[in-house]
């Protein structure tokens, strides 16, 4: 059974859990009946920073347009375009064993596509989850629903896997931007052309 996580919470993810390697972050939403006369198109997003919290480089940058790490560590399982149906919208599947040694965390986002243009914002969606499983056992591990605490946010920090004492723990962060994935790649070091 999956641990329901508060705004803020840390947990241990890998302690108590042996041999724990492969897991599923997915990422769920619901837009509401509102309609700005845009499809909303919300993208999930890895970046992996170290101990600068920014990103060594571009490459640690994970989401639609770079849908693998070189490691292997860390892989963006494809864009949806639209989030319908039921279940996870995106997933970005990561291998504990493989993350490189100076990526000490690894941020989760969720950004909306072209929220400028198409006058859109997280106030606008609702039922915003990630959650974690084994992706061996399929046992769910994870589960922190975002709520409705935004408004004029384009984009989220969701949480974050984080390295401690050579554990893997995950902190539910749920903190809002504005300026869409341009805010979050310069707020993780990411140059945006």
């Amino acid at each position: 059974m999956a641990i329901n996580l508060t705004k803020g919470q840390k947990v241990d993810l890998t302690k108590g859990n042996a041999g724990l390697s492969k897991i599923v972050v997915g990422l769920g939403w619901d837009v509401n009946t509102y309609d700005s006369g845009a499809a909303f198109d919300l993208d999930a997003a890895a970046f992996m920073v170290g101990g600068s919290g920014k990103c060594p480089t571009e490459k640690e940058f994970i989401f639609y347009g770079n849908l693998e790490h070189p490691s292997g560590s860390v892989k963006h399982m494809g864009d949806n375009l639209t989030g319908e149906g039921d279940g996870d919208d995106e997933q970005i599947v990561v291998d504990l064993s493989l993350i490189p040694a100076n990526v000490e965390r690894i941020a989760f986002t969720v950004t909306i596509y072209d929220a400028e243009t198409r006058r859109q914002n997280f106030g606008q969606v609702s039922n915003s989850y990630i959650h974690i499983q084994d992706m061996v056992s399929g046992a769910d591990l994870i589960r922190y629903d975002l709520g409705e605490d935004f408004s004029i946010e384009t984009a989220i920090v969701v949480g974050e896997l984080y390295r401690y004492n050579g554990e893997w723990k995950f902190n539910a962060i749920g903190s809002g931007f504005q300026g869409g994935l341009a805010a979050l790649c310069g707020h993780y070091g990411i140059e945006v052309a």
